[in-house]
């Protein structure tokens, strides 16, 4: 009897130890299939004003106050400007995030929210989802200007006026994808990983 109870107790640690060996091995194989996946940057629709072009040029008053914000104006520092809709989910999912990256990157960047329709309903929302320190205008020939279809949307506008970026935004990764491609000098992260790419494939065919 207690030699039965030793076999079933060393096959049980050998069947553990197994699968630690498994573990180990999946463990890596997955470590080694994420460094094999590009990050998806956001996603850009090749509407409205082209990467590298002047960005349409408009000064809109605030919908808090008497100021007015100028989009698109050459004058040292970039903008960010995020289209949303307080109806929108994801949008407000986003804002803490806009607003860290705003504390983050104040040096260089202003943050300016664009949406439109009803006053009142804005306001509301503007308060709501503590905006009131961020530039909040409502124009739709802004984002007609920008060829806005859905939300939420972004365009990074750099600080002589040309749009240096611009997509779909679902998460603190599509946002710093914008800045990245600004960085590198590309329209898109897709761009860039393609660019990256291409050396490796022609030495690949060449061999």
């Amino acid at each position: 009897m207690q030699e039965a109870l030793i076999i079933s107790n060393l096959v049980l640690w050998l069947v553990v130890l197994a699968l630690v060996v498994i573990v180990l091995a999946l463990s890596r194989q997955i470590g080694m299939l994420y460094e094999r996946i590009a990050p998806m940057g956001a996603l850009m629709i090749d509407q409205g004003p082209k990467v590298g072009d002047p960005s349409p040029v408009m000064t809109l008053p605030v919908i808090a106050g008497g100021e007015e914000v100028q989009v698109g104006v050459a004058r040292g520092r970039s903008q960010l400007l995020f289209f949303l809709s307080p109806t929108c989910p994801v949008c407000k999912k986003l804002l803490p995030i806009l607003k860290s990256i705003r504390a983050a990157e104040k040096d260089w960047l202003d943050v300016v929210f664009a949406s439109d329709g009803e006053l009142p309903e804005h306001l509301a929302f503007h308060r709501s989802a503590g905006l009131t320190d961020f530039p909040y205008v409502l124009s739709s020939e802004l984002a007609i200007a920008f060829r806005v279809g859905k939300l939420p949307y972004a365009v990074l506008i750099d600080e002589s006026g040309h749009v240096r970026a611009k997509g779909l935004i679902n998460s603190r990764e599509h946002l710093e994808s914008l800045f990245t491609a600004k960085e590198a000098g590309v329209a898109s992260i897709q761009e860039f990983i393609d660019h990256a790419e291409a050396p490796a494939h022609a030495s690949r065919s060449a061999s």
